[in-house]
């Protein structure tokens, strides 16, 4: 409670939070996003009775339409908001709680616009593959520090169609790919 007294949205302190506030909202509200729809992809491909190959297939679509986004005006405008933070604060300041919290909004969909794709990917990788995760990771911070700002997400989009066709061709190169149903076999195994 004594927090809250000491958070006065008119000073610089409070309005700065208000702008991390809403940052941090657009991506809380991405990550349920991405949750609904992992389990409504999980439930579609149950319903569907789709084999592992046809999964992975679907996986090295989604990679190579990550690629493709990466040579797209939007993945451009993004990332030029995005890898200059202190431009897009210095053009867009305004004073005041509500002005912060339309800023952190702006900027968070900027920096979600420059990403999301990226993230999308991980799922048909594995959500909890180290390895995917530590690129996405490498990829992102090549592509908003580097001083060559088109190299980085051509040359990832180059990498990520190729690698999408590769799997759409040879379902087992994708790291979840199991001839077995692997997990799924599992879960109904523990279910019985």
């Amino acid at each position: 409670m004594h927090c809250i007294c000491l958070l006065k949205v008119g000073d610089a302190f409070g309005t700065t939070w208000v702008f991390v506030a809403a940052y941090l909202l657009v991506w809380a509200c991405a990550g349920m996003f991405a949750y609904a729809g992992m389990l409504a992809a999980e439930t579609a491909a149950a319903r569907l009775a789709l084999s592992p190959a046809t999964t992975a297939q679907i996986g090295g679509a989604i990679i190579m339409v990550a690629g493709i986004y990466q040579l797209t005006s939007l993945k451009d405008v993004c990332l030029s908001k995005c890898r200059k933070p202190m431009d897009f604060i210095v053009t867009s300041w305004r004073d005041g709680a509500k002005s912060a919290f339309e800023m952190g909004l702006l900027y968070g969909a900027y920096c979600l616009g420059c990403c999301w794709l990226l993230f999308v990917m991980l799922f048909p990788l594995g959500i909890n593959n180290v390895g995917a995760m530590a690129a996405v990771t490498l990829i992102i911070f090549a592509e908003k520090t580097l001083p060559w700002p088109r190299v980085v997400p051509y040359a990832t989009a180059v990498a990520l169609v190729l690698y999408g066709a590769l799997v759409i061709t040879s379902p087992q190169l994708v790291p979840t790919f199991q001839e077995d149903g692997g997990a799924a076999m599992q879960m109904k195994m523990l279910v019985k």
